[in-house]
This record gives structure tokens, sequence and C-alpha cells, in this order.
């Protein structure tokens, strides 16, 4: 993105303090964290470099990721092969909020609860400069990992496929839309702060996993309660980010940096074994998307 950087709105000075430079031995992660090629909150990046030098990446996400391959082609099979499907949302997403608390990383914690919010700003942005601002917008606004009980994830992937649907019927309705919205300005009100009550100073000793190896294993929890029509879904949901960046590009009349989506083409859905790498890449596409609209406001 060719987009001047701004001071962050949403966010307080970043928990991340560079090394001193050692110009024969530079330092990767100052470097990546420093670069501002591509915007990105910083505090947000900051968690995510810190994620990226969990040593639980390093030493324990390709055997996770090996097992939780193995658990869920075993679930998908048996799914496929039992003559009912199940189900149970409830238990699926308290036991995401205990495997959250007990052993996932405070710093991914924050990036996943923060995804939630991120994804309702931007859907009621696109709203609000839409065919139809009258259309149902998402309230959904955690602020702590307790508060994903109330079957957030699965609220998450509703509030996204109806809103898909809602805005394509909206756009037939209303072939001239574009055209008004852009001579009446856009409102970037949906843009909004996000706050998140987790606090990565405090954690448990047990909360050491990465949010890559996180995502592997919680995908087997998400693939065995729901159905496999249900889990399907969840999985090609992730590759409409190419989609919602033509929605913000046909707004905004700038498609300059939608180079920086990689989750692509959802008409040759990816396979659910590659779900939790582009899940990772879904979150890190949404903060970007979040950062220009911050920065066009």
């Amino acid at each position: 993105m060719n987009l001047e950087t701004t001071k962050a709105t949403s966010s307080p000075i970043a928990p991340y303090t560079p090394q001193l430079r050692d110009r024969r031995n530079p330092n990767a992660w100052d470097a990546l964290y420093l670069d501002q090629a591509i915007p990105v909150d910083p505090t947000a990046k900051a968690y995510m470099i810190r994620d990226l030098q969990n040593w639980t990446r390093n030493y324990l996400l390709i055997p996770i990721k090996l097992v939780a391959n193995i658990f869920l082609a075993a679930i998908l099979i048996l799914k496929r092969l039992l003559p009912w499907q199940f189900h149970n949302y409830r238990l699926m997403h308290r036991m995401a909020v205990w495997f959250l608390n007990h052993f996932v990383t405070p710093e991914a914690c924050y990036l996943i609860v923060r995804h939630i919010n991120l994804g309702s700003n931007i859907i009621n942005f696109l709203i609000d400069n839409g065919p139809n601002p009258t259309i149902e917008k998402s309230s959904l606004y955690p602020r702590t990992v307790n508060d994903l009980a109330e079957n957030v994830f699965l609220e998450h992937d509703l509030i996204l496929y109806n809103f898909v649907l809602d805005y394509n019927q909206a756009q037939q309705e209303h072939p001239t839309w574009l055209e008004l919205v852009k001579a009446q300005g856009l409102n970037y009100n949906s843009i909004q702060p996000i706050t998140i009550d987790i606090d990565p100073s405090c954690r448990r000793w047990s909360q050491v996993l990465d949010l890559e190896s996180a995502i592997e294993l919680f995908k087997v929890i998400y693939s065995f309660w729901l159905t496999c029509e249900e889990f399907e879904r969840a999985v090609l949901s992730l590759e409409f980010d190419e989609n919602f960046g033509c929605y913000v590009s046909a707004i905004t009349g700038d498609y300059d940096w939608n180079h920086v989506i990689t989750n692509r083409h959802p008409l040759a859905p990816e396979s659910p074994f590659a779900a939790a790498r582009n899940l990772l890449l879904h979150g890190i596409i949404t903060e970007y998307l979040h950062r220009y609209l911050e920065i066009r406001k």
C-alpha cells in the first residue's frame, strides 16, 4: 500500500521494543515491526510478532499440524458415513473458551477477540456505504475471551454470509447505488476504535500455545461439533477475503492495495486441511483492510 502512515487512534503504544541495532547482525523481527510498507495497527502488529517468536511455533507447530490433520480426516470420514448429522454450538464454544483461557497465550487471545470486532466494523462500513443502509448490521463486539462463549464464532460466520446475500440482493434492487454513494461521500463512522479487555502481562503458566498451533487444534473441535455442511461453510468463508476487498475497492475507487489479499478464488475452494493456515492469513488480511480504512478515515 502506498499510504502515508498515521498515528494509531485505536490502541496504546505498542508493547514492542526494538533491540539496539547491529548493522552486521540486523534483527529480522525489528525490521518486520518497523517496516511500514503495509500499515498495521501497531499494538496488533507487536502481538503478532511476539506470537511468531513463540517457542511452540518453532518446535510444536509441525507435529501439532500432523496430529490435528489425522484427527480431522477421521472426523470428516466418520461424519460423512453416519446417516445423520449432529452439532452442539454451545459445547463447542465453551470448549473453545476453556482452551483459550488455559493453553493459548494472551497475545493470541487478544488477536482472536480483536478479529471479531474488526469484522463487524468492516461489514458495518460496507452497509453504511452500500446499496441499502438498512441492511441488518453486526453487533458482535466481544471484549474478553469469555464473551466468545455466546456462540460468537458461529454468529461471525452467519453474519458474513447473510451480509453477502443481503448486499448482493440490494445491488440488484438499486443498480445506481454506487454513483449515489460516491456523490454523497463515504461514511467512516463504523470504523470505530476497538476495545479489548485482555492484559498480556496476566497469564497462566500453561498459556504457551501460539496462534497458529492453537487454530490447528481448534479446527478439530470445530469440525466435530458442527455438521459437515456447517464446517465446509466456515472453511469457504475464509476465501471471501477477495470478495470483501473488491467490495471496499468499488466504494473507494482504489484497487492498488488488493495485492495483499492472498485468500482468493472461492470458486476453487481450499482443502479443509489448510483451514488453520488460511484462517491465520484471514486474520492478517482483515488487519490490513481495517487499518487501510482507518487511514482513509
